[in-house]
């Protein structure tokens, strides 16, 4: 056995007894990024009001939400790089003092536009935070606790669902706007004591060499892609300049970074984690899953506070269904794994969720709210039986000193996979809305409005609503419920048909034959991985030989340094 090897495993050994405060922790940490989406969901219509908000206009809004997504997503593989080269508790660290200080600036933005930039601050941060909580949880739970401790972590995003919505509410019922962003602040605080408390230094025997010409590609390549996807979102025409041109470019500096990632010394992203059908598969339908429920709460969201007439603060409540679904579903995907396999555990949740998004098509302004909160825990639910056995499913084939990367991979799944499914639903629904309402003639106190009114109201539901309430005209408020019902009716259909194909891909993809660890320490054939933490080995334990230039060892973490490794 190689120093490095004994090294490892004394580490792994010294760390599993403080494994449950860390995973606290860094559970804490996690949620911190849900929640702030949550919260910022239930505050849209108070940010668009000129007098109690900002007045932000449809598009800035849009970016509000959206510039925080684009520099998430688009440095995810930077932030997973440098959890690789300086250790996940540093970049934890500084992802959470970044997010703080820009929540901070953010509450006490004049205009839309510092909202804006504080918003693409905290995806920065974001982006350091997430990949190093995970890769945290990796390498400091024992194996045969692993799939448990990634359970809790995917359910994180159950508790920040069901605690921003609440909180938002109840903040914007009480202070000013910018209360939403605040309470980040103390947040932050808590969180920073506790990783600087338990969480350990988790550096490998051997410090990673950072790519910084494949760090600058994958960030201005998946930058270009998701801001194109963005764009579609915002109504702009596929094959417009502001959608068309950042995709082609995005798209061609992420070949570049493939490229690069092969003949690299030092690559960022090692490319044979996709050589193993796991990694692979698991990442497709987590791009699915989460592109199918992003769409959905999009619509969700406007349905409640539109025909359904629900405050922030109520609608913040139904959705509190849905988040519990995600916890018990997390909860429960363990057994269900062990017991159905990983492959079966994760179909139903999508099958699951596919059938709550059908049911949107019989929804009215006269659903009973019960009807709308059982659905959305069914549909919080499958999500949770998704979420955990595919990240087990990717992240156990990943070694240690990759850790990082893995997780930058799972977690730009979901974030790609959620701008795109805003962007689809976005363009479903306003294209509708539109064209319903080009046809639609408004109602007689309705004709006398301005020109500009008029288009606005024909453009957005949000609009024509608050028309309809300060010139007292119901009708154009029916009006525009059910133009807006019309669109959703087309998206939730197309949704649905999304959360099929996410079926198809995990039964065809989660088919792999394993081979897992016994209790002996000895390998024994399975069949689907069970979901355990124990599933594909891949190339973690094959110990094949390097095939070129930057893969010249192992992916387990044995044996000498390779190429993009430096002896520490």
């Amino acid at each position: 056995m190689t120093t490095a090897n004994r090294a490892e495993e004394a580490e792994e050994k010294a760390v599993p007894s403080r494994s449950w405060p860390v995973l606290l922790v860094v559970v804490c940490a996690q949620m911190l990024i849900w929640l702030d989406t949550s919260v910022l969901n239930v505050a849209v219509t108070t940010l668009a009001d000129p007098v109690d908000g900002l007045g932000a206009t449809p598009a800035e809004l849009e970016w509000v939400a959206s510039a925080y997504t684009l520099v998430f997503a688009g440095t995810l593989f930077a932030g997973g790089a440098l959890a690789d080269r300086f250790g996940p508790r540093n970049t934890l660290v500084a992802g959470l003092a970044l997010f703080g200080v820009a929540s901070g600036a953010g509450a006490f933005a004049t205009g839309p536009a510092w909202l804006i930039v504080a918003r693409a601050v905290m995806g920065a941060g974001s982006a350091l935070l997430m990949p190093a909580t995970l890769s945290v949880i990796v390498q400091s739970t024992p194996e045969e606790k692993r799939t448990r401790a990634i359970a809790i972590w995917s359910s994180s995003s159950g508790l920040g669902v069901a605690v921003g919505p609440v909180v938002g509410g109840a903040l914007l019922s009480h202070f000013w706007w910018g209360s939403v962003f605040l309470v980040n602040v103390p947040i932050v605080a808590l969180c920073l004591a506790g990783v600087v408390a338990v969480v350990p230094e988790l550096k490998g025997p051997r410090r990673r060499v950072l790519d910084l010409p494949g760090l600058a590609l994958s960030v201005l390549g998946l930058g270009g892609v998701v801001f194109g996807i963005i764009e579609l979102g915002n109504g702009q025409t596929w094959y417009g300049p502001y959608v068309l041109l950042p995709l082609l470019l995005g798209c061609a500096l992420l070949a570049l970074f493939v490229a690069g990632q092969r003949r690299s010394p030092a690559p960022s992203l090692d490319l044979r984690l996709f050589r193993q059908p796991g990694f692979t598969a698991g990442s497709v339908v987590l791009l699915i899953a989460f592109m199918a429920l992003a769409g959905h709460l999009f619509y969700a969201a406007f349905y409640l506070q539109g025909p359904r007439g629900l405050s922030p603060a109520d609608a913040g409540t139904v959705m509190i269904a849905a988040a519990i679904g995600i916890v018990l579903g997390s909860q429960a995907s363990p057994a269900l794994s062990r017991l159905l396999s990983a492959r079966w555990t994760v179909a139903a949740g999508v099958l699951a969720t596919a059938a709550t998004y059908v049911g949107y098509l019989w929804f009215d302004g006269r659903t009973p709210i019960l009807t709308v909160a059982a659905l959305l825990w069914v549909q919080g639910f499958g999500m949770g039986l998704v979420g955990t056995p595919v990240t087990a499913v990717m992240m156990s084939g990943v070694p240690p000193h990759l850790a990082g990367a893995g997780s930058a991979v799972n977690s730009v799944t979901r974030q790609v996979g959620g701008t795109l499914g805003v962007a689809m639903t976005g363009s479903i629904l306003s294209g509708v809305y539109r064209e319903r309402m080009a046809d639609a003639e408004l109602p007689g106190g309705a004709r006398g409005l301005t020109p500009d009114a008029e288009e606005q109201a024909r453009t957005s539901a949000e609009a024509a609503r608050s028309l309809a309430g300060s010139l007292r005209l119901p009708e154009l408020a029916a009006t525009a419920d059910r133009a807006f019902l019309d669109a959703m009716y087309a998206a939730t259909f197309w949704t649905a048909v999304l959360a099929l194909v996410g079926f198809a891909a995990g039964v065809v993809g989660l088919r792999t034959r394993n081979v897992s660890t016994g209790s002996d320490g000895g390998r024994k054939g399975s069949g689907d991985d069970d979901g355990t933490g124990n599933g594909p080995v891949g190339l973690r334990d094959r110990g094949e030989p390097g095939d070129r230039a930057g893969h010249g060892t192992p992916l387990r973490g044995g044996g000498g340094p390779g190429h993009g490794d430096v002896p520490r």
